[in-house]
Order: structure tokens, then sequence, then C-alpha cells
């Protein structure tokens, strides 16, 4: 389900939620490149090309009849209750953590459900209270076992963040060490960074990196083109590159037990 906002010809505005529909205003795609270094145990890295959007969860694209299949943007693929919409989940999420933005905006930045199917390995919430002040921002990370895992954070000025690991993401990496995260707001250029450390000791990096498009239809159309089934794509490369480690003997580590998150499972 998403959030729509309709005005009435008197001019108030009313707010509801409704099913992915309508025109592309507010939303922004990104072309970017993923980059990943492996430096434990074995050397190991890839780049690979792919889009994402920038939308805000008061105003979720509204598309052409004949593009919606191809970017929808579902509460079930995120956090919280599927019954609920992306914003009121995050909001109670936020609640749980002692957060009130007050109304203000939070947007988001992820892979839209393509053709039936999204993975999003990392969608990042960046959320404003209703003075425009970041409050806070939220990394929403999913396995390929079908788990979740939100952590809240705290940047500075820079963006920039340290956090415990505490999720089971690669069946190469113990939950164990921190997280060094650069997460500045985009604007016509996306540029994330995340380090994991180990004992001091740099185990992992992965950069994503990009420039902004107009998400107009004509624009989501030839992007489609240019990647199609993008989330399909990444589901794959993921497990390929898994694979590729394996065959290289690089050991795979028994999976814990996950115990959901309040308000993100």
């Amino acid at each position: 389900m998403s959030t729509t906002v309709a005005t009435s010809p008197a001019g108030s505005v009313s707010v509801k939620a409704t099913r992915c529909v309508g025109t592309v205003s507010g939303a922004q795609l990104y072309a970017v490149e993923v980059r990943h270094v492996r430096r434990e145990a074995l050397e190991y890295g890839f780049r690979h090309s792919l889009y994402l959007w920038l939308v805000d969860l008061d105003g979720l694209p509204r598309l052409p009849r004949a593009l919606r299949p191809f970017a929808r943007f579902e509460a079930r693929d995120h956090m919280g209750d599927p019954d609920r919409t992306l914003r009121e989940n995050v909001d109670a999420y936020l609640a749980g953590q002692g957060v009130d933005l007050r109304g203000g905006r939070v947007r988001m930045l992820a892979h839209a459900r393509c053709a039936g199917y999204v993975f999003n390995p990392l969608t990042v919430f960046w959320c404003h209270r209703d003075t425009g002040e970041l409050a806070c921002v939220i990394a929403e990370v999913h396995n390929t076992y079908g788990e979740r895992h939100c952590y809240l954070l705290r940047p500075d000025a820079d963006g920039r963040t340290t956090i415990a690991k505490d999720f089971f993401v690669s069946p190469f990496f113990t939950v164990d060490g921190e997280y060094h995260l650069s997460v500045p707001e985009p604007d016509d250029r996306l540029a994330l960074a995340i380090t994991l450390c180990r004992d001091g000791v740099t185990a992992l990096t992965a950069t994503v990196t990009g420039t902004r498009r107009p998400a107009t239809p004509l624009a989501l159309a030839a992007t489609l083109l240019r990647r199609p089934l993008v989330t399909h794509r990444t589901s794959t490369l993921i497990r390929f590159h898994g694979i590729r480690l394996w065959l290289r003997r690089l050991p795979v580590l028994p999976r814990p037990t996950h115990r959901p998150q309040e308000g993100v499972q």
C-alpha cells in the first residue's frame, strides 16, 4: 500500500492509503554504481550498475498504468505491519525508539517492486522533524534468508556515524565488529559508504554512488530498457558472488537464530 495526497475542488487536502497509482511527481531516480571490496581472509571485489528510487513517504510516485508493474512501493517489503502504510510503520518504529518527528518529512532510498519482485539489501530512510532538521536515519538491512533488521543512526553534520554490527548478512562473516557509515542525504549526487571493521582491521568496504535523474515516465521507461528486472538481477548477483566465494573455499558460517525486532518483523 502507499500514501497518496488528494486535493478537493475547494482546496482542502486529505491523506489516505491506496495502491500505487498515477503520476511520478516528487520522486527521483539515481543511476548508481555499487562496489564491494572484501579484505578479510581473501581479497575479492566487484562492481555493478543499477538504479534506485528516492521517494517521499507522504507522496509516493503515482505512475501511468503501463509503468505501474515496474515501480511499486509496498509496506510488506519493509519494516512493520503490511496492512499499514510505509509512513505509519516508520513512525511506529521510531516511536518505539523514543523519536517523534511530529509529522516531519521522511525520504526513502530503495529499489521499487519490479515485475512482482523486490529485494533491498539496504534501504535508507532520512527522517526529518517538522522544522526540517534531520532527526535520524534508519538503515534497514535485508539478508537472503528473508530476515530484516533496522539500525537507528544519529549521523553527524557530515553524515558519518559508527554502530555495532548485530545482524547476520553474509554467510562468510560472523556477527561482530562495527560499521563505519557515511549516509549524507542525496542531492544531485548520491554517495553512501559502509566499512565493516573487526579488531581494528577493515574487513569489507561497500559504496553506493550515483547521479540524480528526473523520474519522468519517459526516463523510467528508458531506465527499464537499460536495466530490466533490476531487483531480480540484484538478488541473483548476490548469490552468484556467494557461490564464487564458496568455490574459493571460504568457509560458510552457521546462521545464528534471528530474533525479530519490535516493529520491524
